[in-house]
Formats: structure tokens, sequence, C-alpha cells
């Protein structure tokens, strides 16, 4: 009998109520502006997926674990600025070793059970400060930890969709990168074609030409296909191929691709699309015909030996249904692509899992 697949959710976000005050994004009218934190992950993975292989019938997938992307904290690349700094980003790297060592604080939404759950953690670091700032943050970082847990620390996230112009050509961000990649770290890329604009995939695949020039193999892992436009004027699948936008963002994602140690995560799709209801199932065969464009141009220049499953929780709430739907629906979706592409039984294992764990390094 075929074993069931587990899962690596490889993209969720977590924070405690207590914590929102230190989030750059808060505010009173942020639809995320309540505890998201591993009780409520549990609640909306629970009715759509196993949580032991034991309770996964023949070849379907459980839920193994998660890796956690950092949630963007105030914080700043200079160490000492009065306003920011590092503190906010080393209070979460706290919670998430609390997490992993099973020791609960109460009110933070986890339990002793829950440490089998987080598989590997990616932190916000200061990456335009380069080599120097980075060492100086990861020794930080790692006294959060303890030596321990410090292999939990799989890689880093400095968010760049919402920084000027220039900041990932600068000196100091690509010997940052060149410096993660010594140390073993993976690098998560986060830009937003849809409403960023365009020129931060441009100003990205610039960057990966200049990191990777000297021969450097940090893995690079791009974030919700660079947030596309899937909100482009519907009327099937020619009226995607031949607009503008798609063929650059093609043109782009082909560019990034060309170096084998960069990976893509087929999440994020929710925030892109129209917002679905709660109350209405929707029809995933048509949403996977609104994306198929996108999702086959990444299948084909990664290969699914590249790409991997994340959920973009509890971001795809927003967009995806309410916590008590998106997450299955999510994983509905990522089914039926998987179906569409014909991937064999190790492929679609490599995407639901294996994938994610060559690109972080981390143990199931």
């Amino acid at each position: 009998m075929p074993k069931p697949i587990p899962i690596v959710d490889s993209h969720i976000h977590l924070f405690p109520e207590s914590h929102l005050p230190t989030l750059a994004w808060h505010g009173p009218q942020n639809p995320l502006g309540a505890q998201h934190s591993v009780n409520e992950y549990r609640q909306a993975t629970a009715s759509s997926i196993a949580t032991s292989p034991s309770a996964a019938r023949g070849a379907a997938p459980y839920l193994r674990g998660f890796i956690f992307l950092e949630t963007d904290r105030i914080s700043s690349v200079d160490e000492h600025s009065e306003k920011r700094g590092w503190s906010h980003a080393l209070d979460e790297v706290s919670l998430l070793t609390r997490i992993i060592a099973g020791d609960p604080v109460p009110g933070e939404g986890h339990t002793a059970a829950d440490r089998h759950l987080c598989l590997g953690m990616v932190p916000w670091a200061p990456v335009p400060g380069g080599p120097g700032v980075l060492e100086r943050y990861m020794g930080l970082v790692r006294e959060r930890t303890g030596d321990a847990l410090f292999h939990k620390v799989c890689g880093v996230r400095y968010l760049v969709q919402d920084k000027p112009a220039g900041v990932m050509v600068q000196a100091g961000f690509v010997e940052g990168l060149r410096w993660l990649g010594r140390q073993g770290l993976a690098f998560d890329l986060g830009v937003d074609a849809r409403q960023g604009g365009m020129w931060q995939l441009r100003e990205a695949a610039e960057m990966l030409r200049l990191v990777f020039q000297d021969g450097s193999r940090v893995k690079v892992v791009i974030n919700h296909l660079c947030k596309p436009n899937l909100r482009l004027p519907y009327r099937g699948p020619a009226s995607v191929a031949t607009h503008p936008d798609f063929l650059e963002w093609s043109a782009l994602i082909m560019a990034m691709a060309q170096y084998p140690s960069t990976f893509m995560k087929l999440s994020g799709g929710f925030s892109e699309l129209l917002p679905l209801e709660e109350g209405t199932e929707p029809n995933v065969k048509a949403l996977v015909d609104r994306i198929q464009p996108w999702t086959d141009v990444v299948f084909d220049v990664f290969g699914p030996q590249r790409v991997m499953f994340g959920s973009d929780w509890p971001v795809c709430n927003v967009g995806g249904g309410g916590n008590a739907v998106s997450w299955g629906r999510w994983k509905r979706v990522v089914e039926e692509i998987l179906d569409r592409r014909g991937l064999s039984q190790a492929e679609r294992e490599g995407v639901w899992g294996g994938v994610a764990v060559k690109a972080y390094g981390v143990e199931i």
C-alpha cells in the first residue's frame, strides 16, 4: 500500500494578540488584526487534512508541519535606530523558539504538543547591511534560540515588496545574500508584481544575476509566484497569454529560474484573485482555469523539482473566504493544478513537501 504523503506547508505566519502592536502593517481596520497562533492554524487545517500518517488513508497527504516566515515586524537595518531597531524581530525569534521547544507562555496560542509542527523558521534579517551586520544579527538570533535549536533557523527574509527601487541591487544586499549562502541559509524573496509594479521583478532578476555571477550557491526561495496580476480580464487562456503584463512576468520568471538554486512557492494565489466568500463553495476548476497560464510557466521553467506548496496562512483567509475554509480551498486548487500537470507520484511528493525539505534543509 502506498505511504501517505507528508505535507510541509512552506509558508505560514504566526502572531499572538499581544504582539500585534509590533507588526508594521497592523491597524484597527486590518482584517488580520487578531491572534493567529498555532491554535488557529490547527483549526484552519483540521477539516481538510489528516495530522498524522496513521490518520491518512492510502497515499493521501497529511500535514507533517510548516515553515514559519517572519511577519514584517517594525524593524530597521540599523540596530540602534531609536524608533525601530532589531528588538521586535528578535522577540519573534523567541516566540518561535518557545513553540519549537514546547515551552508555551499563557495566551500565545500553542501547547507543548505543537512542538513537532514547526519544522523551520525564517526570521527577519537586515540583509541590506551586508555580511558584517548579518553576522552580528544572526549571533543575536542564536542567543535567542540557544545552540540546541539554532539549526531550526533555515533561512531569513528581508521583505522588499514595500522598499524603494534600488535596494535589491545595492552592494550590501548582494554581498549579504552571498554571505547567507556561505552559512547554508536560504533567502526568501518577496516581491509584488500586481500592486508594487513589474519593476520589482526586473530588479529582482538583476539582483540574482549579480549574486550568482561569482558562483554563489545561495538558495533563493521566491514567494507567491511573485504576486502576479491574476485579476486580468479573462476570456480564456489566450486572453492572458497575449497580455503584456503576462508576457513580461513570464520572461522575468524565466530569468529567475535559470539559476539552479532558485525555488518557487506555489502560494499566495487568493491574495491576487478576486476575493471568495465563505458561504459559497467556489468552482475550483474555474479558479485553476484562470491561474493555469501562470502556473504552467512556473512548472515549465522551474520544473516540479523546484516548486513547493505553501498556504500563506493566515493571509490566505482574507481572499480565500475565512479561516474555516481558505486553507482547504487552496489545497484543492493545488491538487487540481498537479492533476492537470500529470505529475508522477514522486513529483507530487516533492511539491507537497520534498522540495521544501531540500530548499530549507529541514528534517521531517
